[in-house]
């Protein structure tokens, strides 16, 4: 699980060493999730604050960096 946290002074951001304070949640290390987690707005509950448009735009840039879940193959 990877920590993402609202800083005292109102950012979001990623908490590689999970110390920061604030205010913080966990979302899994796949794409989805963080898709998800951005898109749908649970995030932004979950830290009880509007992402800023920069923060946001990086926590984009991290979701994508991880590993989109594999298509099922049917038969």
């Amino acid at each position: 699980m990877v920590r993402v946290v609202r800083t005292p002074e109102g950012s979001v951001v990623v908490d590689s060493t999970g110390k920061r304070s604030g205010r913080g949640a966990y979302i899994c290390p796949r794409y989805d999730c963080w898709s998800q987690a951005l898109h749908r707005g649970s995030l932004a509950h979950t830290l009880k604050a509007e992402i800023p448009a920069t923060d946001r735009a990086e926590l984009e840039r991290v979701g994508e960096s991880y590993p989109r879940e594999p298509v099922a193959a049917t038969s």
